[in-house]
């Protein structure tokens, strides 16, 4: 599906109701670097679309079946720049940010459905993303900002986002998890 469309999601959502979604992993993001006064109307709107627009539209189409069944997990990727910021992440910060509320709001209406809704911010990880926001000498200075000292893995990403999604979790629900090798305790 094309997550910039609401036609496309809107068309998934619908070809996806016969086998129900009971987890929802929005995990897309765009992020486009610039100084506040050089932010244009066309980077922030794709921005806004893709990391707050898009998982707002996919939510609100898989909660009335997590509803029903009394049971679901949604986790949304947010980013440690959600929760700090650095120079030029101006857009970045304010879309992931967004992302936050909405997580710990969804959390909050829809807990008492059994729906527990998460929002993993990761740090540095090494990601096509990253590598095309940062040279290499940029990335090895990084990773030495890093009390862990380098960057994080997909998959320890994503073996922490499976556990929030599973039956495990029963009680996590609200919360805006940094897994960043300890970058936002400095």
């Amino acid at each position: 599906m094309d997550l910039f469309d609401a036609a496309s999601i809107k068309n998934f959502l619908q070809k996806s109701k016969k086998e129900g979604i009971d987890i929802l992993v929005n995990n897309a993001g765009i992020n486009i670097i610039n100084r506040v006064e050089a932010i244009d109307s066309e980077s922030w709107n794709q921005m806004m679309r893709l990391n707050l627009t898009a998982p707002l539209e996919l939510i609100q189409g898989v909660v009335e079946e997590m509803k029903t069944k009394r049971w679901g997990r949604i986790v949304n990727i947010s980013s440690v720049f959600g929760l700090v910021t650095r120079e030029k992440r101006a857009g970045y910060s304010a879309v992931k940010s967004g992302l936050n509320g909405l997580t710990r709001t969804c959390a909050v209406e829809l807990g008492p459905m059994g729906i527990l809704v998460n929002a993993v911010c990761p740090g540095y990880v090494e990601t096509d993303l990253t590598r095309q926001n940062n040279s290499p000498e940029d990335l090895k200075r990084i990773a030495e900002t890093i009390p862990l000292r380098r960057l994080a893995q997909t998959g320890e990403i994503a073996r922490f986002v499976v556990f929030l999604c599973s039956e495990e979790n029963t009680y996590i629900t609200g919360q805006t998890l940094a897994i960043d090798g300890g970058f936002t305790c400095q």
